[in-house]
């Protein structure tokens, strides 16, 4: 007979941990402090826009393999977007060039060779510069290995690894980049198809997947915040709630797919890393026309990438300090590149910004540094019925939903282990 599995926290981590473990015939209990599910991977209504917009904008690539099993496992591959080809347009603002770089489908990347599909001023010896990032030795930064200057890093390895690792590329740990970049450009173009969740990350990644658990008779229970987990030797025998305790039995399992402070504070001796960057998204109520595409890369520009949804357009920042910036100087500022950026597109645009939303998140991802991936811990902790989910965790990726994904589906694998 097997135990339960109690899943706490109910963000991307602990969904697929709980839905893996529900599809295989496991009794699983998810516990989420928050009314909602989805964690830093939602939507919601805003009521100043008067529209469903998500908390923070994310993309994922054709070759983010346990995000793709994850939307088919639960149902929510309808509810996304994937373009044809592996197609990234560009705009620098300071020279007021546009390109967009095209990847071949094919692993052999000949697309550098074309200087139609390449980004404009580089030549194609420039590229081969990179693999000494993909050599780099644990503990290196990325400007350890690579020349952090010129048209090819300030126009491509720039914007790519920002966006992947939400930290100045100078300081990030050149490991992680160097995985971002192999299980992207080094599988080809058709593993670098971008997907986005048009129609809001909650109708792709959440909802399916709490209407796979209940499917599975799994149980949700929501505004459960975990005080602290009781101990008795080396497992886990209770987990203790504002409303109560919960004695756990003996076969019964935990999985602690919260953020890195709170699972530190529950895990006796647990190193967690403790440096995070924020990332800004900026909603403008402005319909985007159907020839508009899905993402423009900026460079040179506030925002980092653009987004065009079927009923808003959106900004990210990416790992920047914005905090001397007023929400009204944001928006405005982004607005204004924008309009811009789009003026091809779009006629009529104002230099007033149609209604806005600014969300900041400012704990969005663990700083990728060398130190930081030190401190990532595995799953398996020192107490025998207690594994950890989260993208903070050893997943060998940054902080993302590939990464959110892989950990509970690894923590979910560990428990059967045991319990099987």
């Amino acid at each position: 007979m097997t135990g339960v599995v109690h899943v706490v926290g109910a963000g991307l981590s602990g969904l697929s941990a709980a839905v893996r473990l529900a599809d295989a015939g496991r009794t699983v209990i998810v516990h989420e402090a928050a009314g909602h599910a989805g964690g830093r991977c939602r939507s919601y209504h805003d009521p100043q826009l008067g529209m469903t917009i998500d908390n923070g904008n994310h993309l994922v690539l054709s070759g983010n393999e346990a995000t793709s099993a994850f939307l088919d496992r639960i149902g929510g591959r309808g509810a996304v977007a994937k373009d044809a080809l592996a197609e990234f347009p560009f705009i620098d603002l300071a020279a007021g060039e546009r390109w967009t770089l095209r990847l071949n489908q094919g692993r052999v990347p000949w697309w550098i060779l074309d200087p139609a599909r390449r980004v404009p001023g580089t030549q194609a010896t420039d590229y081969a510069a990179i693999l000494r990032l993909l050599s780099a030795r644990p503990g290196a930064k990325v400007s350890d290995v690579l020349s952090c200057e010129g048209a090819l890093y300030e126009r491509l390895w720039r914007p790519v690894l920002l966006a992947a690792l939400n930290i100045d590329p100078r300081d990030a740990d050149a490991i992680l980049a160097a995985q971002v970049l192999r299980e992207t450009f080094g599988e080809g173009g058709n593993a670098c198809r971008p997907i986005i969740a048009q129609a809001g990350l909650s109708e792709a990644f959440v909802e399916p997947a709490l209407r796979c658990l209940k499917e599975h008779r799994a149980v949700v229970r929501y505004n459960r915040r975990l005080h602290r987990l009781a101990y008795e030797g080396g497992h886990v025998a209770g987990l203790v709630f504002g409303d109560g305790s919960m004695p756990l039995r003996l076969r019964d399992q935990v999985i602690l797919a919260l953020p890195p402070q709170a699972t530190a504070e529950a895990v006796p001796g647990l190193k967690v890393p403790a440096d995070h960057r924020g990332i800004t998204n900026v909603h403008f109520g402005a319909s985007a026309p159907a020839d508009l595409p899905r993402l423009t890369g900026v460079v040179n520009g506030l925002s980092d990438w653009i987004f065009a949804y079927p009923d808003r357009i959106s900004v990210t920042v990416s790992g920047t300090d914005l905090d001397g910036m007023s929400r009204q100087e944001l928006a405005h500022r982004t607005w204004t590149e924008v309009s811009y950026v789009t003026g091809r597109y779009m006629t009529g645009l104002s230099d007033k910004p149609p209604p806005w939303q600014v969300v900041r998140e400012k704990r969005a991802t663990f700083a990728a540094t060398p130190e930081a991936a030190r401190l990532r811990p595995p799953t398996r902790t020192e107490f025998r019925n207690l594994l950890i989910a989260g993208d903070w965790t050893d997943t060998g990726l940054p902080a993302c939903i590939e990464g959110a994904i892989r950990s509970g589906d690894k923590a979910a694998r560990k428990a059967m282990e045991v319990i099987g």
